[in-house]
Order: structure tokens, then C-alpha cells, then sequence
């Protein structure tokens, strides 16, 4: 499956405090035959809150989520029915170059259990086309389509696309504190 580029513009101030564009080109997907059909978009990230005026260079952001005080903006296309892996799939050099690629993404999913995962973020997420269906603990899934919106709130959670069309899910993830007990 052939993934568009997505288009982002990045503004910020000159050296007199005016506003102006500082980048404008395309975001590619990220794929991994780990996920066939998914695709991630990481538009921008920063680990650290921002102070303005800005120059809107980007900054380090090397995790895929977001350390506390830093943020995340991302598009994830979810495809539909269950994921079916090759099986003559190199599972160590496709680990390791989702790893390079999403770096820590792997890291908070959880061992047999497909896609659940927790972080230690805020999510503001947008469903922009398709239908998904967001499981919880709580074992009531919540259908979600075109328009709706999840606060998520550093749940352990996994997206699923039950419907016939992909999934298309606008996230911003802000960073948080999670109290471990002890």
C-alpha cells in the first residue's frame, strides 16, 4: 500500500521578532512490514516546553513519546481487520529498524498482547476518516468515527480497525508524570 506524504508548514520569528515561514515540505510515512498497511507520520516533537519568540528550528526529539514537558504531534494510519505478519519475516532486523525509526515506540507496547500499550502522556486525538475502535481496561470498547475525539490519559489502551476502510487518527501527546507505587 502506497502512503501520500503529508504536507507541514513550520513557522516562527526572525531576528526583529516577525513571523515567518521556516519550513515548508513534506512528512513521508513510516512503514514496517512488522504492521502492514500502518503508517506513521511524526510531524514534530520537541522535548522541552517552548519559550516564544521561537526561531522554529526543530529540536531534539529523539523518543517517539514524549519525555515530561516535551510534546508529540503525529498521524497513524490504522488498517483494517488483524494484522498477519509474513511468515518469513526477519523479526530482528525489522525490530531494529522500526527501533531507528520510531525510536522507544516498541518499548511501551506490551509482550503478547497485540498494539496495548501505555504512556506517560496526555493524548489530544482526532479520528479524521475511517473507524476505530479504542479498547481499555475496562473491557468496553468505545467505536469511535470521522470527528470524534479521545482524551487519553496516560491509560493502558490498543486502537483496533474492525470496518472495511483504514483509520486515519490525529494525536498530539504531551508529556507527563505517572506516580509509580512502590
Amino acid at each position: 500500500m502506497k502512503h501520500r506524504k503529508i504536507r507541514r508548514v513550520v513557522t516562527g520569528h526572525d531576528a526583529e521578532g516577525m513571523s515567518r515561514v521556516v519550513d515548508d515540505g513534506d512528512v513521508e510515512a513510516i512503514t514496517t512490514e512488522l504492521m502492514p498497511g500502518f503508517a506513521a507520520y511524526r510531524l514534530w516533537g520537541r522535548d522541552e516546553r517552548p519559550t516564544f519568540p521561537d526561531d522554529g528550528s526543530a529540536r531534539g526529539a529523539e523518543a517517539w513519546y514524549p519525555p515530561r514537558d516535551g510534546s508529540r504531534f503525529m498521524i497513524n494510519t490504522i488498517p483494517p481487520g488483524e494484522m498477519a505478519v509474513a511468515p518469513d519475516l526477519d523479526m530482528a532486523s525489522t525490530l531494529a529498524e522500526l527501533e531507528r525509526q520510531m525510536p522507544g515506540a516498541m518499548a511501551v507496547q506490551e509482550p503478547g498482547t497485540a498494539g496495548v500499550h501505555t504512556t506517560d502522556s496526555i493524548d489530544y486525538v482526532v479520528i479524521s476518516s475511517g473507524e476505530v475502535t479504542l479498547e481499555l481496561d475496562d473491557g468496553e470498547p468505545r467505536v469511535l468515527r470521522a470527528g470524534d475525539v479521545v482524551v487519553q490519559n496516560g491509560t493502558r489502551h490498543a486502537w483496533r480497525n474492525h470496518g472495511t476502510e483504514p483509520c486515519t487518527i490525529i494525536g498530539i501527546a504531551i508529556g507527563a508524570d505517572r506516580v509509580r507505587s512502590t
